[in-house]
């Protein structure tokens, strides 16, 4: 099924214990409604990482909007799902940029790893979910996720902290307030919320206090500047199609982003599990084929300049608490997305962003992003008794977290999360064979689960 949904009913609404299935919508009026709340719930994140990867939001927010409507077709309209803005790759970009890396060096890289994402789909759907749990088994999944966050302390301490850390501070306990005190919607989209108050605050701040004198990253140096100017908001058009930009290939770009793929894959499967559990149907038939669509809408969306892509938790979130697991409703909020692309105004609003105000949002993101490893290795039951799960795991974080950078030659070198992964899943695996521990003994893979040597 990809169109033609089943009206639920008679289309008026639920009644207790029903849910609208991916098939099914109500009256056209409430998919609106429904998929205007998908647009809000993905479209905090889906520009705050552009932003921090230094790349153009209205692209981003287009083509997540494209990307979305790729993946539908092809996982068949099974699994409804949107793709938003990853942050699996910011380390990677922020990596490349330290480097000298543009645009197109950042775009083309991340191509590139959506290509690698979509044939591990393609894997995936042929030897099936099994096979890559053998490969990424949990404790190196966590690991992963866990070095991709923790690795990205450095930008907001060298980088966002220091431009306003008043500012920064305020909108960090500002995000933790709404974020913990609000339990319905509001509170699921309290990184929005929080960087709109640090927005509203900035401007005050200038108001009342004057030009600021710290770091500006756009002039790589403490200068005295304002901390929002709106110089190009007001030079921007109401409409007219984004920015776009072709990519460039370099090599080592690319293995700077590689990591990302790891944790893409675990978090495409964890969040079209979920989806199955809600649905009340078995996906895993169409494991591969999201894993595929995922690494087609990064690619598709890069290649002209977008930002990476992945499945967004905040909408499975929103499909949760609405029990509408219309596919209906995605196409809508991906159209809507892509209308707000051809806004050059809105994205010139977004780019206008405080440093401040991203260094007190980043510190939380970087950090929940981190405790998702953490997550990870406690639903896994990762034994980190076992010296094959602790050793590479704790030196390949530590080598992200540093960064440590270590020269292969004169023009290249591995650095921070690259450099981590690789001595994680390598180390892993070394380790592993050396101590002849077979597969899924104490590292909570499948193999464990299944009855292994080291049993429960």
């Amino acid at each position: 099924m990809v169109f033609g949904w089943k009206l639920h009913g008679e289309g008026r609404g639920l009644a207790p214990g029903e849910v609208v299935k991916p098939d099914e919508r109500l009256s056209w009026p409430k998919m609106v409604g429904f998929g205007a709340q998908h647009v809000i719930a993905m479209f905090g994140a889906t520009f705050v990482f552009p932003l921090v990867m230094g790349l153009n939001a209205n692209v981003a927010i287009m083509m997540s909007g494209i990307a979305t409507i790729i993946f539908l077709l092809i996982v068949q309209g099974r699994i409804p799902s949107y793709l938003g803005t990853s942050a699996s790759f910011v380390g990677g970009v922020v990596a490349i940029r330290a480097t000298g890396g543009d645009d197109a060096t950042v775009t083309g890289a991340i191509l590139v790893a959506g290509v690698v994402l979509a044939l591990c789909g393609v894997a995936i759907h042929f030897l099936g979910v099994q096979s890559i749990n053998r490969v990424f088994p949990p404790v190196v999944t966590g690991a992963v996720v866990m070095l991709i966050g923790f690795g990205l302390a450095y930008v907001v301490a060298d980088i966002y902290w220091p431009q306003d850390q008043w500012i920064a501070l305020i909108t960090m306990v500002v995000t933790f307030v709404v974020i913990v005190a609000f339990k319905g919607f509001i509170g699921r989209v309290g990184i929005l919320v929080g960087l709109i108050a640090g927005y509203l605050l900035s401007i005050g701040a200038d108001k009342v206090f004057g030009n600021i004198t710290a770091f500006n990253a756009g002039t790589g140096k403490v200068d005295t500047h304002p901390r929002v100017s709106f110089d190009g908001v007001s030079d921007a058009a109401w409409f007219g199609l984004p920015d776009f930009h072709a990519p460039s290939f370099t090599g080592s770009a690319i293995v700077l982003v590689l990591p990302a793929v790891i944790a893409l894959i675990a978090e495409n499967i964890g969040h079209v599990k979920a989806v199955g559990e809600m649905t009340g149907t078995d996906v895993d038939p169409y494991m591969g084929r999201a894993v595929l669509a995922d690494g087609v809408g990064t690619a598709v969306a890069t290649a002209v300049g977008g930002s990476p892509t992945t499945t967004y938790a905040e909408n499975i979130g929103v499909m949760a608490a609405t029990r509408v697991y219309s596919t209906a409703a995605y196409y809508i909020a991906a159209v809507v997305a892509i209308l707000f692309g051809l806004c050059p105004k809105f994205g010139a609003l977004v780019a206008a962003t405080p440093g401040g105000v991203l260094g007190g949002i980043t510190v939380i993101l970087y950090g929940m992003i981190g405790l998702l490893g953490a997550k990870i290795w406690i639903e896994s039951r990762v034994d980190f008794s076992d010296p094959v799960n602790m050793v590479p795991t704790g030196a390949g974080i530590i080598l992200a977290i540093g960064p440590v950078s270590h020269r292969i030659s004169e023009n290249f070198s591995l650095a921070g999360i690259a450099l981590g992964t690789i001595v994680v899943l390598g180390g892993y695996h070394l380790l592993r064979a050396i101590a002849g521990t077979p597969a899924g003994r104490a590292d909570g893979s499948p193999a464990l689960a299944e009855g292994s040597e080291q049993g429960t």
